[in-house]
């Protein structure tokens, strides 16, 4: 059908994960890719000129300890299935920076949106951050600055704000489902990142049943803009699905042409799978819709064979919220208020508690963060984690960009804490120095 050729050259990085499930039966399996690549055959997508399919690379374990405090090691997290996944999101960003594509959709699983910056455990069936671990190498790569991460799972991508909540260099926009109606219940208006990166996270929680109408809103009148101030060097999309009519685990009136209309105004040089479970009805159409949209070819032929517009149809309710929301957001960015955060600070470090839970694993986790107050860099990041099943951890990030005075005192700190006996676990994320060392007392 599309002989004429493609306006992007377009790489798609498939990888299914045969090896890996929660279970044999649940909605993240194998089937979840292999529906959508019979699509795409049976539509010929692969025949067309400047589409190209390619295989994962193997990412390794410095990869995941460059982005993750693992406790109580990064091996105890993986299968080989989650290294593919995030080999797969580093070979798309390769594509690009080498010259091979011009654009990269990274279909692979397991997901990652869920995986925060401490990992425990497995949440939201999300064991290692696949878009965090693809940025940062290609940070440490090809000298990649400024990145914007647009997440439209419907799902809020909670362990992606929280990896970047304090790096003013990284820009997180999320789409999703109201918090107060769906997992993992985040991302409100409220939630605008760290002292030293306010409004570089802003979240659009849309309420149930929003239809294309208010997601293209949404995007017109909020993420581009803020794009087009921020300016990034590359726009990542969290590409989830499980915004679709169909989708079993939410209640969201997403459409395939939706999907695709705004995967056009989005216009990523990344896209990377997320969720998405409607295996049947919904994925197959949704990814075909994104790689044409991507590619730069017409998609409006791409229909949902149970695909009616008038039953998705927003009522006006819906659409004054939406609007009301969206006003909020962009506000949020370009005037963030005062967070009164400077309220909780002990001894010239920024203070912030949370408690986590592991949803796939069942673990609770406390945390104690502190951030330094420092004029001449992001700061240094201290945090004390301890779970229902491993006490006293403590992770230190010297951040890129660091100040002496911040270097020194992160060296200092994990130097002196293998002199506490009572901490089991410690990890040093020095950024600038490329590195990462670890010490666990047995």
């Amino acid at each position: 059908m599309y002989m004429q050729g493609v306006a992007n050259r377009l790489g798609v990085v498939f990888f299914p994960a045969f090896d890996w499930a929660i279970s044999p039966t649940h909605p993240e399996r194998q089937e979840r890719l292999l529906y959508t690549m019979d699509q795409l055959k049976e539509e010929g997508v692969f025949d067309i000129p400047g589409i190209e399919e390619y295989r994962p690379d193997e990412a390794g374990l410095e990869d995941v300890r460059r982005v993750h405090f693992s406790f109580p090691d990064t091996e105890s997290h993986l299968t080989p299935s989650h290294l593919i996944a995030a080999g797969g999101a580093i070979k798309a960003a390769k594509l690009l920076r080498e010259g091979d594509a011009d654009k990269a959709f990274a279909l692979v699983r397991p997901p990652g949106h869920h995986a925060m910056k401490a990992v425990h455990g497995g949440r939201g069936f999300c064991n290692v951050n696949i878009e965090a671990i693809m940025v940062e190498y290609l940070r440490e790569h090809y000298g990649v600055g400024r990145v914007a991460i647009v997440d439209t799972d419907c799902h809020h991508g909670d362990g992606t704000q929280d990896v970047y909540w304090h790096d003013p260099e990284t820009l997180y926009i999320s789409l999703h489902q109201d918090g107060r109606t769906l997992f993992p219940g985040s991302g409100f208006s409220s939630e605008l990142g760290g002292p030293k990166a306010l409004g570089k996270t802003i979240n659009i929680p849309l309420p149930p049943r929003t239809s294309d109408e208010g997601f293209l809103h949404a995007v017109d009148e909020v993420v581009l803009p803020i794009l087009e101030d921020f300016r990034p060097e590359i726009v990542i999309n969290s590409a989830g699905q499980d915004n679709h009519f169909s989708d079993p685990l939410t209640d969201m009136n997403f459409s395939a042409q939706g999907y695709a209309a705004l995967n056009q105004r989005l216009n990523p040089d990344i896209a990377v799978l997320e969720g998405g479970y409607s295996i049947h009805g919904a994925l197959p159409y949704v990814n075909t819709g994104i790689i044409l949209a991507m590619a730069g070819l017409d998609y409006a032929y791409v229909r949902e064979p149970d695909f009616d517009p008038e039953s998705l149809r927003q009522d006006k309710r819906t659409r004054e919220y939406i609007h009301q929301i969206c006003s909020q957001a962009r506000q949020s960015y370009f005037h963030p208020p005062d967070s009164g955060i400077s309220r909780n600070m002990e001894d010239g470090y920024f203070v912030r508690s949370k408690e986590i839970f592991y949803d796939t694993d069942f673990i609770t986790e406390r945390q104690r963060e502190h951030l330094l107050d420092c004029d001449h860099c992001s700061g240094l990041l201290l945090m004390e984690s301890s779970s229902s099943r491993l006490k006293n951890c403590l992770g230190i990030e010297i951040p890129r960009g660091a100040c002496q005075r911040c270097q020194s005192a992160g060296q200092m700190y994990f130097d002196k804490a293998q002199q506490n006996e009572s901490l089991r676990n410690m990890q040093l994320i020095d950024r600038p120095g490329g590195a990462v060392r670890r010490f666990r007392r047995e």
